[in-house]
């Protein structure tokens, strides 16, 4: 009788932990599964608000998880900065002085690709981004113009390389359209509108203030 309820106790012992190690595997496997859909959200999140800038990242780091911490602390440190959108007035000031760069282009272009560069500095600087060397300005750029933050590093590397020895007209062209694509969209706060029709859009405010009247 003794040896029964033994038998019986040591049963019930062994379905308690059959019970514990299944209960434990299911935590384990749930886990699991919840860390990789979180892991594949956050990764479809970056890209989502990445873009390309997102696969050049990736590229150039050891790994996709590395690449993914840089570009998180992208986004926080551009979180506590206070970017705010150009009012109507800079954005006709920006948008006279590209049209007068665009211009001299004919006649000077090496001058007018320095001044774009300048202008592009200008209008961060009028917006609130933090001043700092090119690569953290890029970095910043990135988080909300993704699309267009390769147009700055190319425009800025033959900027740069024109320093040093002297590009062909053709590249100084190149520079200053992949300036001007930047260029718009910090001007329009990401409308990706070309430069010019910030004129257009203030001479029909002032036609229709004028109708008004």
């Amino acid at each position: 009788m003794l040896r029964f309820e033994q038998g019986k106790v040591d049963r019930s012992m062994e379905t308690a932990i059959v019970s514990v190690i299944v209960a434990l595997a299911v935590i384990l496997v749930v886990g699991l599964v919840a860390w990789a859909y979180l892991k594949r959200e956050r990764s479809q999140n970056l890209r989502s608000r990445f873009g390309p800038e997102y696969d050049r990242v990736v590229r150039a780091n050891p790994t996709p998880k590395e690449a993914e911490l840089v570009l998180e602390e992208r986004q926080k440190r551009f979180e506590n900065l206070d970017i705010k959108p150009l009012d109507a007035r800079e954005r006709q000031r920006f948008a006279d002085a590209w049209e007068h760069e665009q211009a001299a282009f004919v006649d000077q272009p090496r001058n007018a690709v320095r001044n774009a560069d300048q202008l592009v500095i200008e209008v961060m600087r009028a917006r609130g981004y933090p001043m700092g060397d090119f690569e953290q300005r890029s970095a910043d750029v990135s988080v909300d113009h993704p699309i267009v933050v390769e147009n700055y590093r190319v425009a800025h590397a033959i900027a740069v390389r024109d320093q040093d020895q002297r590009v062909s007209t053709e590249e100084l062209r190149e520079a200053m359209i992949h300036y001007r694509a930047l260029f718009a969209d910090l001007l329009h706060d990401g409308g990706m509108a070309p430069v010019r029709q910030v004129r257009t859009e203030t001479e029909a405010k002032a036609k229709a203030k004028e109708a008004g009247r």
